[in-house]
């Protein structure tokens, strides 16, 4: 077991490595000069050539990465070009604020649609799998913003419940951002939950075909124990996956849901940084989403080694 872990969290460290390669040489490689561009084009080439100076653009590109790794470790991603703040305490107040999203999506998303794949497993090729797949291929098919404009049209215009925009900065206050998550966190949730129960659904009829679950039907178990002790440990083990796909998903899905609401968080945050071409922010949110990916895979291998006893020794794989 503790092979299995180390293997694990050595590969995710080696993954964190090679993202953050990715990530700085990636934004280095954006077209045009940064000192130019934050200036604007009136600017004299002294005031450009001491930004650049700043900003440590005249120094090797190896040499920036390093003391940017150096700085990122300790949480000192450097200061924004655009508000001169710290971005790790910048990065934070909105991360803090799209992590309330983030909550809510996983907690009803992922429990729905464990709950939701089952029952379609368990009741193949009857009404209720037929209703729960049609539903899930229409929330696999529809983006996120096309969730988040009609469920605005469906409970902010035709049925005024939720906000549809919010008029709060980032320093907004749980309690002020609250009525405003649940819109958000749907939209992200009925995409979200597609997959999942997909996953689910096929899991769950391929482990009630198998040989040990009609050996325990044998033994005149009754269904609930089969279901419960022998199939759905199985099952679980592949959509583990998709689930941490998912959930890593959010970052990314949170940006395209945010701005449709005005929501004040990082997927926010990273789209005007992109535009302003702040690029300590732009890395650190890029490092910051690959951290999160790291981390969920890391989580569902984790998982994975708790359901399946064959993890727990020496050589064992997951299937």
């Amino acid at each position: 077991m503790f092979t299995f872990i180390a293997r694990r969290v050595v590969s995710a460290l080696g993954t964190l490595l090679l993202s953050s390669v990715l990530v700085f040489l990636a934004v280095q490689a954006l077209p045009g000069d940064v000192a130019t561009q934050v200036l604007g084009k009136d600017a004299t080439p002294s005031a450009v050539a001491a930004l650049r100076e700043k900003l440590s653009l005249d120094q090797p590109a190896w040499e920036r990465y390093t003391e940017w790794v150096k700085g990122a470790v300790h949480g000192d991603f450097g200061a924004s070009l655009v508000s001169g703040k710290a971005v790790g305490g910048e990065v934070g107040q909105y991360l803090g604020n799209s992590l309330l999203i983030a909550l809510v999506t996983v907690l009803f998303a992922v429990t729905g649609s464990l709950v939701l794949g089952i029952v379609a497993g368990l009741y193949r090729d009857r009404w209720p799998d037929h209703l729960i797949s049609t539903v899930s291929l229409v929330g696999m098919s529809v983006p996120e913003f096309v969730v988040a404009t009609v469920l605005v049209l469906a409970f902010s215009v035709a049925l005024p419940l939720f906000p549809a925009v919010v008029l709060y900065g980032p320093g907004a206050t749980t309690g002020q951002l609250l009525p405003a998550v649940w819109l958000p966190a749907a939209s992200l949730a009925i995409v979200m939950a597609a997959y999942i129960v997909r996953m689910a659904r096929t899991s769950v009829i391929d482990v009630m075909a198998s040989e040990y679950v009609t050996t325990a039907r044998l033994k005149g178990l009754s269904s609930w124990r089969v279901v419960t002790r022998h199939a759905l440990p199985s099952a679980l083990l592949p959509t583990l996956h998709v689930i941490a796909l998912n959930v890593a998903w959010l970052i990314g899905g949170v940006a395209v849901v945010e701005n449709v609401f005005n929501y004040p968080g990082i997927g926010k945050l990273m789209l005007s940084s992109v535009q302003n071409r702040d690029l300590p922010v732009i890395q650190a949110i890029a490092l910051i989403s690959a951290v999160v990916y790291v981390l969920c895979n890391l989580a569902a291998d984790l998982g994975a080694m708790a359901l399946n006893p064959k993890l727990r020794t020496r050589g064992g794989r997951a299937r």
